[in-house]
């Protein structure tokens, strides 16, 4: 593959407490115990403040979710919201901050994003995202994350509920992304009820199915049928279980609202919305997530880029979050992505009284975990929500439509999920990004230790984050020598073609008789390179991270070494490193019909230092057709 494919085949591969003005205790008299003016038994009822409270907000302005409090205090009492009004007597000797000229918030909810790693998490909460509703993911992550949630001990990161495994057609998209190759897919309506219930054993929150082709982005994908949807929405329904629906096209998003899917969450922009979807948005009871942010990067422009530019968010920033804010996903001619319809649409929308949640598909190009939520936010505004509807959007909205009635509220016995901004963000959305502090189940984030991570070089961060995999000696990732595909540490072997990026070139890959040196097996990858302009490619990727496309610090190997033979055409071997963003560093090696054996020093792959490697892929691209090539005792030295 040619270095000008180089961009599309990485984006392939990737989709993709706090220094907070606290001030001391003051002896005001008011802290001496008192009854609250608010009125009994409403949802912000306010008591008498009760002994035992761990930190207050005097005089602050108040957006609980729903309507804004001009000048309240408020009284957290552990991991709880007390006490809420502008009566409300703060305890004697509790941490009071004074919110003269602050604003108090919800913990936000993303609602639409990707995680595969803790530490995407954590960035969120630096950002004041306490809660992400993952789209699409491992199960086994998002599982252990929800252990660790219910035992208390995710107080550090956003919490994430996850869709997990989503529902699309064989070949369908994520299926072309290297590591949801592997995932079931469904063929019939008749497989939804046995699809369903797999995914709830897996710990999915909820479903999310794609119904999308592809068209809109100018690719092609198989997506499942009407009746395959509607089958799905049926069963989940019956499981009491909320199903959603990716869309990217007009008729798409009608097809899934008539199918009785709760929400969108990615809003169509192929064609300008008409009276009937608005109407049947507005009478399904459905709600959207439009994910403008990213649908501006799929227009081709870099939707992240002014985030990059912003002095209240840039010190949080790693390099390579700026990357990807800088970047943008590639515009084909046969793209019929138009995001003024996107952004029309959602005042329409809301116009007609459908429900708008704030969701931003991190981490895509043009996104960062957390920082895009103020993105977000600023695009909804700017598509015509006032800036209250625009909170509400990432608060109480979403809170209320995912059944998460613990959160998107400051009220009485509620999370203390907060977060503190200078000035007024009911006014200016933009004051969101002026964070003075955030709290996780009333305990404060450390931004200020996660901005001096941020200071450290690169390679310092991935070493602190991520130690060696474990592995036997000599560095062995796979030898093949048994009857299926392992791999020694890491997340294993998938396929990567260029289907993601509207191409039909394919690959696959299986255990062989006959390795190198009269070894007993190897590993054969095969396929088809599809006659058709860069970025072109097809072949086998290994991830040596945790999870998929993970990093993973291989700083103590100082070379990759393994033996091929094939058909004597030239392939490339390409590391995929977070210091280099999406783009990887490509080697190339003859595969002749002898084994040979290939090493190169992955100082080689443009000064890599190993610590931070994502991925290891071996395949063509340069030349059309079929192909066939054999590795084997595949190692980090």
């Amino acid at each position: 593959m040619n270095r000008a494919g180089i961009g599309m085949f990485a984006l392939a591969a990737l989709v993709g407490c706090f220094g907070c003005g606290q001030e001391a205790p003051s002896s005001d008299p008011s802290r001496a115990p008192g009854e609250s003016s608010a009125a009994p038994g409403s949802a912000r009822e306010s008591r008498a403040a009760a002994p035992g409270a761990t930190l207050a907000f005097r005089n602050i302005r108040v957006f609980d979710g729903e309507r804004v409090i001009p000048a309240a205090n408020v009284v957290i009492r552990d991991d709880v919201i007390g006490d809420v009004g502008p009566d409300v007597v703060i305890p004697a000797g509790t941490e009071t901050i004074d919110g003269t000229g602050k604003t108090l918030l919800p913990g936000f909810i993303d609602c639409h994003t990707h995680a595969f790693f803790r530490e995407q998490l954590q960035q969120a909460a630096v950002f004041g995202v306490t809660t992400e509703l993952d789209m699409a993911g491992d199960p086994r992550f998002a599982g252990d994350m929800r252990e660790q949630q219910k035992s208390g001990g995710a107080r550090d990161r956003a919490d994430l509920l996850a869709a997990g495994t989503p529902v699309t057609a064989r070949g369908g998209h994520p299926t072309q992304i290297p590591w949801f190759a592997q995932i079931p897919t469904i063929d019939s309506p008749d497989q939804a009820a046995e699809f369903v219930d797999a995914r709830i054993a897996e710990g999915s929150d909820y479903i999310k199915l794609i119904y999308d082709d592809g068209t809109a982005y100018g690719l092609s994908f198989p997506t499942i049928s009407r009746e395959t949807m509607a089958a799905v929405v049926e069963a989940a329904r019956a499981r009491e279980t909320l199903a959603v629906a990716h869309v990217s096209t007009r008729e798409g998003a009608r097809d899934a609202i008539s199918a009785g899917v709760a929400g969108l969450v990615h809003l169509f922009l192929d064609q300008p919305a008409d009276a009937e979807i608005l109407t049947l948005a507005a009478d399904s009871g459905a709600f959207v997530v439009p994910t403008l942010t990213v649908l501006e990067g799929a227009t081709g422009v870099a939707s992240g880029a002014s985030l990059v530019e912003d002095a209240e968010l840039r010190p949080y920033l790693t390099a390579e979050d700026v990357a990807n804010l800088q970047s943008a996903f590639p515009r084909r001619p046969a793209s019929k992505a138009d995001y003024a319809v996107a952004r029309e649409t959602v005042q329409e929308l809301a116009n007609m009284g459908v429900p708008i949640l704030a969701g931003t598909d991190a981490p895509n190009p043009g996104t960062a975990h957390g920082a895009s939520l103020h993105r977000e936010l600023e695009l909804l505004v700017d598509a015509g929500l006032s800036a209250e509807d625009a909170l509400a959007a990432a608060t109480s909205v979403p809170a209320r439509h995912f059944g998460l009635s613990d959160r998107g509220l400051i009220a009485g016995g509620l999370r203390a999920d907060l977060v503190l901004v200078e000035g007024d963000p009911t006014r200016e959305i933009k004051q969101t990004r002026r964070i003075l502090g955030v709290w996780k189940l009333g305990q404060a984030i450390d931004r200020t230790a996660y901005q001096q991570q941020v200071k450290t070089p690169v390679a310092e961060q991935k070493r602190r984050s991520t130690g060696p995999p474990p592995g036997p000696e000599g560095g062995l990732v796979s030898d093949f020598e048994g009857d299926e595909v392992t791999a020694a540490f890491g997340s294993g072997w998938t396929v990567s073609t260029d289907l993601f990026v509207g191409g039909k070139s394919t690959a696959e890959f299986r255990v062989v008789e006959g390795g190198a040196a009269d070894s007993r097996g190897a590993l054969e990858v095969t396929g088809t390179i599809e006659d058709r302009p860069e970025p072109r490619w097809a072949g086998v990727t290994f991830s040596p991270g945790a999870a998929i496309m993970a990093p993973a610090d291989l700083s103590a190997r100082t070379a990759v070494s393994f033996w091929a033979k094939g058909d004597g055409r030239t392939y490339s071997v390409m590391l995929f490193f977070q210091k280099r963003g999406f783009f990887p560093s490509i080697r190339s090696f003859t595969a002749g019909d002898e084994w040979q054996q290939h090493r190169f020093e992955i100082k080689e792959f443009d000064g890599c230092d190993g610590t931070d490697i994502t991925g290891l892929f071996f395949g063509g691209g340069d030349v059309v057709g079929p192909f066939s090539f054999q590795i084997d005792d595949v190692r980090f030295e």
